[in-house]
């Protein structure tokens, strides 16, 4: 686990609204728009809808995400779906309930 590359994460508020929409997907898209149930997770192109960015902006802090392994993504055919990885979140809690 990379707590720096965890802080720098979490340190953007666009990348913590991700996070939270990943969370609670429901709340933010209809899953008739995803075309899924969101047990995938979310699809690519409902990302864009979570915040008044471009897509290359928020293709830039889905990777920083990534990198930072809070999330996943999943490919299925042309379709990419995102969702949290909450194992290394539950570690991260865990680490700063120890650390603070």
């Amino acid at each position: 686990m990379d707590t720096e590359a965890i802080y720098k994460a979490l340190a953007n508020p666009i990348r913590r609204q991700i996070l939270q929409c990943l969370k609670e997907p429901e709340r933010y898209i209809a899953d008739e728009e995803c075309g899924t149930d969101f047990s995938r997770g979310v699809c690519a192109g409902q990302m864009e809808k979570i915040a008044p960015i471009s897509q290359s902006t928020m293709s830039n802090h889905l990777s920083v995400l990534q990198q930072a392994g809070l999330i996943e993504v999943t490919k299925y055919g042309q379709w990419s779906y995102f969702s949290r990885n909450e194992a290394l979140i539950q570690k991260f809690l865990q680490h700063l309930q120890h650390a603070l």
